[in-house]
């Protein structure tokens, strides 16, 4: 019966191993278009690059709502233990791996189709580079929620929640407008 359960360790090593069947997929999906049809994989890595930034900004925007609901949870309750599982899992199974996907596609097309020209670009990065420094602030407190460490309360993560969105609408609004171009 423990076994059945998402939070025993048997459920996390299973979870692990079909990331990493995943990353196999992703590559090897990676890989067809760049060997069957390589003067389109520009346009591919561009669609990459939109899968792996959705899937961050996903994780992004649910971390802070997990830490308010972890914050009401009382230390070392089956509350607290099962959102330690679930922060883990969240950012270790997809933002860590969106994250660097977002890093490697995005620098890819920036060279690519702009040669890192353009202020927009450079807005852009900058924005991105910001979106990270948030992806590591989340990183830091899911380590500090795991070792029950002191809180910030609820309305600090529902402030916190707000900085992703405001440079994902920053991020769409200078690729689509390009403005200082």
């Amino acid at each position: 019966m423990a076994d059945e359960l998402q939070t025993h360790e048997a459920s996390g090593r299973r979870a692990r191993f079909k990331a990493a069947i995943a990353l196999v997929v992703f590559l090897a999906l990676l890989a067809l278009p760049y060997v069957l049809v390589p003067d389109q994989f520009y346009l591919w890595a561009k669609a990459f690059h939109v899968i792996a930034v959705i899937s961050w900004m996903a994780g992004l925007f649910y971390m802070p709502r997990l830490f308010i609901y972890h914050t009401d949870a009382p230390e070392g309750s089956v509350q607290s233990e099962t959102f330690k599982v679930m922060e883990q899992r969240l950012l270790k199974v997809i933002m860590n791996p969106a994250m660097m996907i977002s890093w490697l596609f995005g620098l890819y097309l920036a060279w690519e189709g702009f040669r890192f020209q353009g202020g927009w670009l450079h807005a852009k990065i900058l924005a991105v580079v910001l979106l990270t420094l948030a992806h590591v602030h989340q990183s830091h407190w899911v380590r500090r929620f795991a070792k029950d460490a002191p809180r910030k309360p609820a309305r600090y993560w529902r402030m916190m929640n707000e900085i992703p969105t405001v440079l994902m609408i920053l991020i769409v609004i200078l690729v689509i407008v390009k403005p200082f171009a």
